[in-house]
């Protein structure tokens, strides 16, 4: 699958604390829209941040929502973080998780897990769902672990407040506070509530640091972003980042992995496993979502 976005540098010539401005390519998915973030043609990731989707928002009328049937995945942990609405989660391993607002439902595909998409409880109502999706690749000697499902509500996160700004450190550390999602690579994922004239110095100390602009407008170096952009920062700067509006802001972070290939939903560093997983999936080597008979057929490029 082909995956472009437009990319900017973020001060030609300059040595500010940006090195890189990410503007993303809109996809249709039926249902709703999402911008695709990463991976980008000059960034493929962030940290073990390989993939990174702002869903929505998208507002359903009764009987309608998301509705993903099921799909494999390799080499990679997912998250879901949404602002807004209910997902309910269906995998191979038989979790029937819903996911809310706040949550985090952490699954770590390792050699192969097959899972579903679906609208919640609110499928019967007028609904609205917004939200993040990420992938995170594995570490090389852990690409074939087992796969396994953790969920976390959301009175789990820490959230607190740093001078004004409300922090939720949904993985990794940051300000004091440790997120209780295990994961298995060094990395940071924050999501910060910026009232306007409010300010917040990211967390160094990361090989990798980038932050995405759900809503509102900020600067950093008095350079502006505003929503649906993602800032890469330079190795080793400093990052401030100031509210010029009330504004709604997504950090990731983390040590750098080395390369990934990613096709579809699959991500290896084996151009060779890669065609393995396609060949499981056309063939029905994975195993299956127990209640669910569709599937995603596998692409045909």
């Amino acid at each position: 699958m082909s995956h472009q976005s437009a990319i900017d540098p973020a001060c030609e010539g300059c040595e500010g604390a940006i090195e890189l401005i990410i503007r993303p390519r809109e996809k249709d998915l039926g249902e709703f829209t999402v911008r695709r973030v990463l991976p980008a043609v000059e960034r493929r990731m962030v940290g073990p941040f390989v993939f990174f989707d702002h869903m929505g928002p998208a507002d359903f009328p009764p009987g309608q929502g998301i509705q993903v049937r099921p799909h494999p995945h390799i080499g990679l942990a997912t998250v879901t973080y949404l602002f807004e609405g209910e997902i309910m989660h269906r995998d191979s391993l038989g979790f029937h998780q819903p996911i809310q607002a706040g949550a985090v439902n952490l699954m770590t595909a390792g050699r192969g897990i097959v899972h579903s998409e679906r609208a919640g409880d609110d499928l019967n109502t007028t609904s609205r769902l917004h939200g993040i999706q990420s992938w995170m690749a594995l570490p090389e000697d852990q690409e074939e672990c087992e796969p396994a499902f953790v969920h976390y509500p959301a009175d789990r996160l820490p959230q607190l407040d740093v001078d004004g700004v409300t922090v939720r450190v949904i993985i990794g550390e940051a300000f004091g506070s440790v997120s209780p999602v295990t994961v298995r690579s060094p990395m940071l994922y924050l999501e910060c509530r910026m009232p306007a004239g409010s300010s917040v110095t990211l967390p160094e100390a990361w090989q990798d640091l980038a932050f995405y602009v759900v809503e509102g407008r900020v600067t950093v170096d008095q350079q502006a972003f505003t929503g649906g952009e993602m800032a890469v920062a330079r190795s080793g700067a400093l990052v401030t980042v100031e509210a010029r509006s009330n504004s709604h802001v997504m950090v990731i972070g983390g040590d750098n992995l080395g390369p990934r290939q990613l096709w579809w939903n699959f991500v290896s560093t084996s151009s060779e496993r890669m065609e393995q997983a396609k060949r499981d999936w056309a063939e029905g080597r994975f195993d299956p979502v127990p209640g669910e008979t569709e599937f995603i057929p596998l692409p045909e490029n």
